[in-house]
């Protein structure tokens, strides 16, 4: 039987901390052993916003915080043979591995191999009648529609001696998977290895949500260290068994609770799960601490994966204006209500072009009503801020929205200041089934 492979997580998403991957980066060395390295930097909207980056630029689009996130862990994961396994591509996998090899260079490090995994743009498809739309087909511009491609490119570029594997948009647990199936020879048809490897990426996949963060309630659910918190580490058998850590010499916390947040994390169907590459059943997974920082799980199940795979579809969503102005002292509530009613009425006219919501910070801002504030308990003395969200097809109307908190300065309740306004265009995203007939990954190794 192949000895476990350890499988280290440097990112949870794009824009997360850059001082977290050498610390795992040094454990995966000190444990010794076959280990793999993955980064995690795409949610829905973010290689959508790739795309709108690569239109002013050919050698934008992949993740913006690419350099200063592999520059400490690159020389030592060549240096002891760790593969790096990223999404950080996003909508220019070929320009980001063009990055990854002048880093290389700039750090005077050799030439690594590194592959590029692309296929999963799928705009040119989209009109196929065997496409399913669960919740319509959208109307308006596509700015990106990308399918969620599977494990065994990646296994397969490493076959092929990558050191660096570059994706675009891929299924999450598929950075862990793509690894295990190259070290454990797993194929297509086992099932329940493909499952557990699967919820190995899954626990790994949100970096510190498995550790602590996003976890932290203090008196309820304590962490320590939360300034340092450690990225996770899995430890995975032949046979699926799953034992997650986190970097030594680090704060947070892997435990029962940590880990059974996370493996239900973002799952509609605990039977079901679908992945590109297995259906997940986790009705009968079993998660147990082994010792401090040591939990694990064992029991993943499953079953063939769907005949379609998702696709993210991102359009043109119009454009956002928001806009802040802060009261305090004595009678700041009754004055903060009084700018809320006061932009309310103002807005009106506007009409259907414009949609909006005023909520004052302070009060019940938390709560989804766009009457939030009216409801509120009656304060007055204090410090409150008034934010208005406003949207609006027209780049202009939100404009016009926005300078409406800007006018609370001398047109507004006495004692306003600290306003802020800024008018972003949006994405709006949808879902899309493809028959994956109609989407074909591609695999090659730089020259």
């Amino acid at each position: 039987m192949a000895r476990p492979l350890l499988i280290g997580n440097g990112a949870g998403f794009s824009g997360d901390r850059l001082d977290v991957a050498l610390p795992v980066v040094r454990t995966l060395i000190a444990r010794g052993g076959p280990a793999a390295m993955t980064f995690e930097t795409l949610a829905e909207r973010t290689l959508a916003l790739g795309v709108l980056a690569r239109r002013g630029n050919d050698d934008a689009g992949y993740e913006p915080m690419l350099l200063p996130l592999l520059r400490p862990v690159l020389g030592p994961c060549l240096g002891h043979g760790i593969p790096i396994i990223g999404n950080f591509g996003a909508a220019n996998p070929r320009g980001a591995a063009a990055a990854i090899a002048r880093l290389a260079s700039e750090l005077g490090l050799r030439t690594p191999r590194i592959a590029v995994l692309e296929g999963d743009d799928v705009r040119a498809v989209l009109d196929e009648p065997s496409v399913l739309w669960p919740e319509g087909r959208p109307t308006g511009e596509i700015v990106a529609a990308n399918a969620y491609l599977g494990a065994f490119p990646i296994a397969e570029a490493l076959a092929d001696g990558a050191e660096i594997v570059v994706t675009g948009r891929i299924a999450d647990p598929a950075l862990a998977l793509g690894p295990l199936i190259h070290h454990f020879g797993w194929a297509a048809g086992e099932h329940d290895r493909l499952a557990s490897g699967t919820l190995a990426g899954h626990l790994l996949e949100c970096g510190a949500q498995v550790t602590g963060g996003y976890f932290a309630d203090p008196g309820v659910k304590d962490v320590p260290g939360t300034e340092r918190l450690g990225f996770p580490i899995a430890e995975v058998t032949e046979d699926g068994v799953i034992t997650v850590t986190k970097a030594d010499d680090t704060g947070g916390l892997v435990d029962r609770r940590t880990v059974t947040e996370q493996i239900l994390y973002e799952i509609h169907d605990p039977a079901a799960y679908l992945t590109p590459d297995v259906t997940l059943d986790v009705t009968e997974v079993r998660v147990a601490e082994l010792g401090s920082d040591q939990v694990r799980v064992t029991g993943a199940r499953g079953r063939p994966a769907p005949d379609t795979l998702k696709a993210t579809v991102s359009l043109s969503g119009g454009f956002l204006a928001e806009g802040e102005i802060s009261y305090a002292g004595p009678n700041a509530g009754a004055r903060a209500r009084l700018a809320s009613d006061t932009l309310r009425k103002r807005l009106a006219p506007a009409g259907n072009s414009v949609r909006s919501r005023i909520d004052i910070l302070g009060l019940q801002a938390v709560f989804d009503s766009d009457d939030a504030a009216r409801g509120a308990r009656a304060v007055e003395d204090g410090e409150f801020r008034v934010r208005l969200a406003a949207a609006s097809p027209d780049r202009a109307a939100a404009e016009e929205a926005a300078r409406e908190v800007l006018h609370l300065y001398c047109t507004g309740p006495a004692g306003g200041g600290g306003v802020r306004v800024s008018v972003t265009p949006r994405i709006a995203t949808t879902s899309a089934l493809i028959p994956r007939s109609l989407v074909t990954p591609r695999v090659s190794l730089l020259p």
